[in-house]
């Protein structure tokens, strides 16, 4: 696994990171405002999230999204890494999109109005799955290279 990432993904891990890392920073400074809304659209969304304490759902969340966005941000990352965990957490989030009522439009996948705040993490699903397509094929055509 290379220990740097490439400078052509930089503009992308940046972007993406300082937003992640913006949205668990902001999370943690207003735990008491956030954590009712957050922990309520989660737990309809995946219902066995119920029985967590809405505070400490949101200061793991906020701080897990700290993590990632940090990941991100930092080149020492390797893409791989950063990828697959910016993949795994934005499929959460766009199965927030996919679960909650209203936020898509009868019959299909579009988003309603009140969705697209939430249908916009569907482009961090491609955004994550790239870093890693992108590391696991070069990872294979030097493996090629050297047998």
């Amino acid at each position: 696994m290379r220990l740097l990432a490439r400078a052509h993904q930089m503009p992308v891990r940046l972007a993406v990171g300082a937003f992640v890392l913006n949205s668990g920073l902001s999370k943690l400074q207003d735990l008491e405002g956030a954590a009712e809304q957050t922990h309520g659209t989660a737990k309809t969304a995946y219902p066995f999230l119920e029985s967590r304490d809405p505070k400490d759902f949101t200061r793991v969340l906020g701080r897990a999204e700290v993590a990632l966005g940090t990941a991100l941000v930092v080149p020492l990352v390797p893409s791989l890494l950063a990828g697959a965990a910016l993949t795994a957490f934005s499929a959460g989030l766009a199965g927030l999109y996919l679960r909650l009522p209203g936020m898509r439009q009868e019959g299909g996948l579009r988003p309603s109005p009140q969705g697209i705040p939430l249908a916009k993490d569907t482009w961090l699903v491609g955004i994550g799955v790239s870093l890693v397509l992108e590391e696991l094929a070069r990872a294979k055509s030097e493996h090629c290279a050297r047998g």
